[in-house]
């Protein structure tokens, strides 16, 4: 009898201790999301359910879904077109966000490459030290705009322009 309830037991006792330890481990950000379903709405919580970053977190990197591409006009035609990926640094926490204003992001920081072509910025070297920060600081004061201080720096993960 018992060699028969011992599996049974075992299959029980891994169980429990599969979802104690489960919920002992699970993410900050769950737990502060159940505080004020609990009962414990405090003051200070976080709106919406977000967890508040701690002092000295790390930094998020939020890349754009799709690439940005730049057409560069030569004598009234595209003469060439340059295709960039971007990320964002945020704050930590603030990643939904990014992704809730992206269409907005998305049409600010076009509008800055526009700019930027429009000024020569893609023409010669084009990722010249000097060029790519010029870009990014102009791309970071868009997204400042967009985010308020939320965004840190702007990152180029992948730029590259095909000529015609």
């Amino acid at each position: 009898m018992i060699r028969k309830l011992l599996p049974v037991f075992l299959a029980i006792l891994g169980l429990g201790l599969g979802v104690g330890g489960g919920y002992l481990l699970r993410p900050k950000a769950e737990i502060a999301a159940e505080a004020p379903a609990a009962g414990e709405g405090h003051a200070s919580a976080p709106a919406e359910g977000a967890a508040a970053p701690a002092e000295g977190e790390a930094p998020e990197y939020v890349k754009l879904a799709n690439q940005f591409v730049v057409p560069l006009i030569t004598a009234g035609k595209v003469g060439s077109m340059v295709i960039l990926s971007l990320s964002v640094e945020v704050q930590a926490g603030q990643t939904a966000e990014v992704y809730a204003k992206e269409p907005k992001l998305r049409d600010t920081f076009l509008q800055v490459m526009f700019d930027h072509a429009n000024a020569g910025g893609f023409d010669g070297p084009f990722t010249d030290s000097a060029n790519m920060i010029a870009l990014r600081k102009a791309l970071l004061e868009a997204a400042q705009r967009t985010l308020g201080d939320k965004a840190l720096d702007i990152l180029i993960t992948d730029i590259v322009r095909q000529d015609t």
